[in-house]
């Protein structure tokens, strides 16, 4: 079967070849792997791919068995770092259904990580339809409960060569993976180590995409955090090393006394899709929000003093973490005395009960794939 090109408003749409997996994972095995998943150690049956190079544009869409890349040792991507990713996920509705959640706005994100890392961008269509047919072909992966289907879109430079400039050729791909709740018994206070001795991002640099780069970038201040007992790391900014930036791969929030919040202002930082949907609904809460600095002196005075309530990273794979406490080289600190604070346990419900389908969707951002 061959690959059909058509034009929505001047965007390339692509129709996706599907090749269902000859030996597909027993019913027996796929139940038992969905008991306990763990997060990215169990894989789907399938995966989507497609392939650009300059002559052709974007083609050969394909939905096939998951396997490995054929890769030459010269491919850019292994010398030059060109790749970037995206994370969401697909949810299992009561009724039997799944939702996707916010998927236009992980095109979007992709579209300008890869404008800024030199690479050819994927129309935000093709990476949708991408998405939306691995879970219909993989659609007995999806977990029930608080389980989710973990789905991984990505680029990387394919184009064999040697020497710095933008791969000319490039491959697409989402594998997915089946996750079970981040939390078991509900979410747990985490603990942060304040990095003062690695920056995560600068200006102008790539801190607001989401490559590859910046999280190896905090492996090191993750080891060092570990070291120092705590579950995650968060950094400061590369200039002043006074203010507060993000966690190793999640934003940051903070909660005050009068009832507002806070959280770093974009530049340097992920433009989480998470954080864009917390900040949307408590506005609409009618909740003062605020997107500003913070330096660490002061959120170590305002835990002191009581003015700062509660303090919660955010992302994709967690939804909302409350962080009980702040270690650093220059002494430790709780917050809310070490326990998560109803406004962010309140924001999680309401934000994982719209992806669930258990609430209204008043902001449109549910994608019912079936």
């Amino acid at each position: 079967m061959g690959v059909s090109f058509d034009k929505i408003d001047g965007a390339i749409l692509l129709n996706f070849e599907i090749q269902a997996a000859a030996n597909p994972t027993p019913e027996a095995e796929r139940a038992a792997k969905l008991k306990d998943p763990g997060f990215g150690r169990v894989f789907t049956d399938h995966m989507a791919i497609v392939h650009y190079n300059q002559a052709k544009g974007w083609h050969g869409a394909r939905v096939e068995s998951r396997a490995n890349f054929p890769l030459d040792p010269a491919a850019a991507v292994l010398h030059y770092a060109q790749e970037i990713f995206e994370g969401l996920k697909a949810y299992r509705r009561d009724d039997g259904g799944v939702n996707l959640f916010r998927p236009g706005a992980n095109a979007r994100r992709f579209w300008n990580s890869a404008d800024r890392m030199a690479m050819a961008p994927l129309p935000e269509a093709v990476f949708v339809e991408a998405v939306e047919q691995l879970v219909r072909i993989d659609r007995t992966w999806v977990p029930g409960g608080e389980g989710s289907l973990y789905l991984r879109p990505f680029m990387i430079a394919s184009e064999v060569f040697l020497g710095v400039k933008p791969s000319a050729e490039y491959i697409f791909a989402v594998i997915a993976s089946p996750v079970g709740s981040y939390f078991k018994g509900g979410p747990a206070p985490v603990s942060i180590w304040v990095s003062e001795n690695y920056t995560r991002a600068a200006i102008g640099g790539t801190g607001a995409v989401k490559c590859g780069g910046n999280y190896a970038a905090s492996l090191r201040a993750q080891a060092e955090a570990i070291k120092h007992g705590c579950d995650q790391v968060v950094f400061l900014d590369a200039v002043e090393r006074r203010y507060i930036e993000e966690l190793g791969g999640m934003n940051i929030f903070f909660v005050f006394d009068d009832g507002s919040l806070s959280t770093p202002p974009l530049g340097t930082i992920l433009p989480g899709i998470t954080r864009d949907s917390i900040l949307t609904l408590a506005r609409e809460s009618g909740t003062t929000v605020r997107e500003e600095a913070y330096t660490i002196e002061q959120w170590r005075a305002d835990a002191a003093s009581g003015r700062l309530k509660e303090a919660f990273a955010c992302g994709t794979a967690a939804v909302i973490s409350p962080i009980g406490k702040v270690c650093s080289a220059n002494g430790d600190f709780t917050i809310n005395g070490g326990a998560a604070g109803p406004v962010a346990m309140g924001l999680r419900k309401q934000l994982v009960d719209i992806q669930y389908g258990r609430a209204a969707d008043p902001h449109n951002w549910i994608t019912r794939v079936f």
